[in-house]
């Protein structure tokens, strides 16, 4: 038996080597890294450190415990600000998957023009939330707005989108769903095209239907697609702001039937100057996406198809 031993020239040339591509790499990420720790990791810990504070941005920062918590939990605005992100989340991601699925399916047909189709979807992604919410609220406005207007040509009724509480939240999330789906179509299609062709051929062979295949094929190898695309809606959905900092504009009567949490967080702390507030509102909102984000990983077990 011969045993072959590595002198050590070799061993010292190699570990040499392997030195110098780790300095290498650690060069390559060290942007990244040092980005990731100033924009996001040092601000969540001083956010959170802030969040136990009363503090306006300028003078010292006086630590008030549990004061900060204890007064956005028993302010209304802030309840209602939790209660208008929920609805906002809970209504727009599912409505946007399911759109999305529906959308992407029927792109995935071997149809005149798909590129064009596809290129028409995805345009409300590219837009600047700012634009679209410019837009949209010309297309809300109830005296010269262009959906009233069209209502009004078909004599039906043409309600006040934006300043009726009953549907004002519900506007947004239209607003909302049209400017989001085109990025879940694309991720959907992604899942789409990765299916294998030989289940739907073994299908066919066995007389399934469309639905059957649907059902049986499509939507459980999608599940992977529809995960990810739920846990990045969901996240999305709950951080909202440009959207309705734009359609709320300086209107006080918008304020509140449009609240979120994040709008709470930019007013407490950038109009009011109450820092601590503000963070500790933040500190409230990762914890709520945390949760949840867990909620969706264990209870994924159950639903998401992963194929080997």
């Amino acid at each position: 038996m011969v045993v072959n031993k590595k002198s050590p020239e070799t061993v010292a040339r190699k570990r040499k080597k392997f030195n110098r591509e780790a300095i290498a790499a650690y060069l390559f990420i060290a942007p990244t890294m040092l980005g990731l720790f100033m924009f996001y990791i040092f601000p969540a810990l001083a956010s959170f450190a802030l969040s136990f504070t009363k503090w306006n941005g300028i003078s010292t920062p006086e630590y008030v415990g549990l004061g900060n918590l204890i007064q956005l939990f028993t302010d209304s605005s802030f309840l209602r600000s939790i209660i208008n992100t929920a609805v906002f989340t809970f209504i727009s991601v599912p409505f946007t998957v399911i759109i999305a699925i529906f959308i992407a399916v029927m792109l995935n047909q071997k149809i005149k023009g798909i590129v064009f189709y596809r290129t028409l979807y995805f345009l409300p992604v590219v837009t600047m939330p700012v634009a679209v919410g410019m837009v949209w609220k010309w297309l809300y406005n109830t005296d010269y707005g262009l959906i009233n207007y069209i209502l009004g040509i078909f004599h039906l009724p043409q309600p006040s989108w934006l300043f009726d509480p009953k549907i004002s939240l519900i506007s947004v999330i239209i607003v909302y769903i049209w400017m989001s789906v085109g990025n879940n179509i694309i991720l959907i299609l992604a899942g789409l095209q990765g299916i294998e062709k030989t289940y739907y051929e073994a299908a066919d062979i066995d007389g399934a239907s469309r639905a059957r295949k649907f059902f049986s094929i499509t939507l459980p190898l999608l599940t992977p697609t529809i995960f990810f695309v739920f846990i990045t809606g969901m996240i999305s959905s709950l951080q909202v702001f440009d959207l309705l900092f734009v359609m709320i504009g300086n209107s006080t009567a918008l304020l509140e039937p449009l609240r979120t949490i994040v709008y709470g967080v930019y007013e407490s702390g950038f109009k009011y100057g109450e820092m601590g507030i503000a963070s500790a509102q933040a500190f409230i909102l990762f914890l709520a996406i945390l949760l949840m984000t867990i909620i969706q990983f264990i209870f994924q077990k159950k639903w998401v198809y992963y194929d080997s």
